[in-house]
């Protein structure tokens, strides 16, 4: 689901912040991406928000706001420089992988299938302790899976370059069964992973289609700082509290999806 803009609606003799783009409308995608950096801070789900608002306003987008999130989560991200580094190709080539994917094959193909992955994503992360811990059954210490965390890694990256709705909750699912971290850390690489998936996306839609820059630029301003907001508050939130939250963004996208 990641949102090209491909019309510029006519501003009406409204008040202009941007060439061709009314106030109204930079202020409301401005809002809108505060609002869904926000979730993507906390753990995706800014589609939730940018969707809907975007293709009322005749700007069907793509959301910015990892790099908000990121920025907040730089001291549990750089703990972890190593393990990204040998992610961030695995990342790469299944963001490439979804957006070949959303290029040759028809958008009804997976739509049908895509509600039933966010959900599934969800239930997972929620009922991720207690699978860790059968997993860990046998072991003194919790261990890395690292078969589970590439093929992990790359599904969800093919996922994300495909649709990417959801997409951090896919990353937290995976991420959380396969490494022996916190969630915060989990939470600091799932922010950078989707950048990455998000930056395949973000290049798909420049050779192939045109973007509204006014659109992406007030959404991209929005999205940074909400980004950096929701990252802040996944931080200090208790971590069963959290992971409800992510829950209720997983089961709210699915739901979505499905309506």
């Amino acid at each position: 689901m990641h949102d090209n803009p491909i019309g510029t609606p006519g501003n009406g003799g409204c008040p202009v912040l941007w060439p061709g783009m009314p106030a109204s409308h930079a202020l409301l995608i401005l809002l809108g991406g505060v609002v869904g950096g926000i979730f993507n801070g906390v753990a995706g789900g800014a589609s939730l928000i940018t969707f809907p608002l975007l293709l009322a306003l005749g700007y069907p987008a793509l959301t910015p706001s990892y790099l908000g999130s990121a920025t907040a989560f730089r001291r549990e991200i750089g703990d972890q420089a190593q393990r990204l580094t040998r992610l961030a190709p695995v990342a790469l080539a299944g963001g490439i992988a979804g957006a070949l994917l959303l290029l040759t094959t028809s958008s009804g193909t997976f739509d049908d299938v895509v509600p039933w992955l966010v959900l599934g994503a969800a239930v997972l992360f929620g009922l991720q302790p207690v699978l860790r811990r059968a997993l860990d059954r046998d072991s003194a210490h919790p261990r890395t899976r690292p078969v589970l965390l590439v093929a992990g890694v790359f599904a969800a990256s093919v996922y994300g370059g495909y649709f990417g709705a959801a997409m951090g909750v896919m990353f937290l699912a995976v991420l959380g069964l396969a490494l022996p971290v916190t969630l915060a850390h989990t939470n600091g690489m799932r922010a950078i992973l989707s950048m990455i998936v998000n930056g395949v996306a973000a290049v798909v839609f420049l050779v192939h289609g045109g973007l509204v820059w006014a659109a992406v630029a007030w959404l991209a301003l929005g999205a940074l700082i909400g980004g950096y907001l929701g990252a802040r508050l996944a931080l200090v939130l208790p971590v069963p509290a959290l992971r409800a939250v992510v829950v209720v963004i997983g089961v709210g996208t699915a739901v979505k999806l499905l309506v």
